[in-house]
């Protein structure tokens, strides 16, 4: 069973940063890409950034570049986004998610949510002004 597990979500305020962690099991880490998103009360949801199956690319929204970054700890199975300078529209639940792909595409990674295969339940980020 694969599955997802969101950490880390908080209350902060405006420029502080948090620390989200996605702990990853039941599926081979090195043919997925993990994606984390975010969704604000009323908004669609939104691909914050990607890191590709070899690690060897990312890619982050335009909203979050220079501010967040994300990486994967092969070893424990854990992706984490860091998140710096963070501002009050940055609030939302975050979401990571897994998008099995071919050997083709290993290095690649997409910020779209209809690509992903699998969820987690989310965690909720708050930031204050």
């Amino acid at each position: 069973e694969v599955q997802l597990v969101e950490s880390g979500g908080d209350l902060v305020q405006a420029g502080g940063s948090l620390r989200l962690s996605c702990a990853v099991s039941g599926l081979r880490f090195d043919e997925y890409a993990i994606g984390w998103f975010r969704q604000a009360p009323g908004k669609e949801r939104e691909g914050v950034a990607c890191i590709s199956s070899l690690d060897t690319s990312a890619s982050y929204a335009d909203s979050v570049k220079g501010r967040f970054t994300i990486s994967k700890n092969m070893a424990n199975y854990t992706i984490s986004l860091q998140m710096d300078s963070l501002r009050p529209e940055d609030t939302a639940v975050y979401y990571c998610a897994a998008d099995r792909l071919t050997p083709d595409t290993w290095s690649l990674c997409s910020r779209n949510h209809a690509d992903y295969d699998f969820w987690g339940q989310g965690t909720q980020v708050t930031v204050s002004s």
